[in-house]
């Protein structure tokens, strides 16, 4: 393990300790250290020393227990012993610095910006005042502005990690935010893509469930064509519904694979077993589309047919897509009702249609035909490129 990672695991060891075992240990340090001229010194009068130096040193230590609760308080109470030291003769010759740096560093450290600066010009005063030569005055000027630069860089370091710490646990609340609406939007996704198998397979088992009964007297082959269309919508729409609940099932795993361009002539060659007259057509040049586009154009175009099946009562659909430089145009017209058809099958039909567009930059134009009876559905889908 390199140095700068002993240290960096010290200092959190240190700092994971409570701050009352840890003022504790520092206040008895320096009681051990100004004490120590007493026990290794001779008492140059003779006898032991005079019990005014114990006492004040112990009197100096003792607040520092607290210097985290009142910066300042403990200051005043750690510089007021420390000026009286030397009204006695017998003591050890000494500077009783140690605990009046530790408590002037705790007030730059922890305290507010106007009580730090008031007690750093009294403290500095008072030093200045009550020392016997210029060069004491000199060292405890040094010291002193050297123990409150420390405690201000300990505050701005401090400030800056509480920074940083929030920042990270903004961003990782943000980024769980970001994954529910994620979430939410693919759930949302397969609900349309639910509601989009469901509504066409049964708009055309209905209708071809209708029309069975008639045809078994008249032309039973027709019959038989119309059961079989109702079981291959039925197949088909349980593929499609397995694959959108293995997919809520499974987080991680093998996937279907979405219905793109290529099958809407199939689609149309479904919807025209329930009767209804469908002509697909293309036109321009095909151009790449992104995914989540290709998908959106097969889905609206299946909305579209489910709901001319259910609600139109036409005879006839168009679907129509042109390409053009920048966009995939999809129209699709009926000659049904015209605004009847306009009516959302279940709230979740045309206004899917809208949704489906905007969420890949497109639009989507819906609205009786101008040029006779029917419904119009005009969709415009960006292409990959632009």
């Amino acid at each position: 393990m390199s140095e700068p990672q002993q240290v960096s695991r010290l200092r959190h060891w240190v700092a994971s300790l409570p701050p009352t075992l840890v003022d504790g240990t520092l206040a008895a340090l320096t009681l051990l250290v100004q004490l120590w001229p007493f026990f290794s010194r001779a008492n140059p009068w003779g006898g032991p020393w005079h019990w005014w130096g114990y006492a004040v040193v112990a009197a100096s230590a003792a607040p520092l227990v607290w210097r985290r609760r009142a910066p300042v308080t403990v200051l005043l109470a750690v510089i007021i012993p420390t000026g009286l030291y030397d009204r006695v003769d017998q003591v050890a010759a000494q500077p009783i610095w140690y605990t009046s740096l530790v408590a002037f560093y705790t007030v730059a450290a922890h305290s507010a910006r106007w009580p730090r600066r008031v007690m750093f010009v009294l403290t500095l005063l008072g030093g200045l005042l009550s020392v016997g030569s210029a060069e004491t005055a000199l060292r405890g000027v040094v010291l002193f502005v050297a123990a409150y630069a420390i405690g201000r860089a300990a505050a701005a370091s401090r400030a800056h990690a509480a920074a940083l710490e929030e920042r990270a646990v903004r961003l990782a609340r943000e980024r769980e935010i970001e994954a529910e609406r994620a979430a939410e939007r693919e759930r949302a996704r397969i609900a349309r893509d639910m509601h989009d198998i469901l509504a066409h397979a049964v708009s055309v088992m209905v209708v071809q469930a209708e029309a069975g009964p008639v045809a078994v007297a008249a032309d039973p082959a027709k019959a038989v064509a119309a059961f079989d269309a109702i079981a291959s919508s039925g197949r088909d729409a349980m593929e499609q519904l397995r694959r959108l609940l293995k997919v809520l099932k499974e987080e991680e795993g093998p996937r279907g694979p979405q219905p793109t361009l290529a099958g809407l002539a199939a689609l149309a060659d479904k919807v025209r077993t329930t009767g209804l007259d469908v002509t697909y057509s293309t036109s321009g040049e095909s151009r790449p589309l992104s995914p989540d586009t290709e998908v959106a154009a097969y889905r609206i175009t299946q909305e579209a047919l489910t709901n001319i099946v259910k609600h139109a009562d036409a005879t006839r659909a168009d679907i129509a897509l042109t390409w053009q430089d920048h966009a995939l145009m999809i129209d699709i017209t009926d000659n049904g009702h015209g605004r009847k058809a306009a009516l959302p099958s279940g709230g979740n039909g045309l206004i899917g249609i809208r949704e489906r567009a905007a969420a890949c930059g497109g639009t989507a134009a819906l609205g009786p035909r101008a040029d006779g009876p029917g419904f119009r559905i005009l969709v415009r889908l960006p292409l990959a490129a632009a």
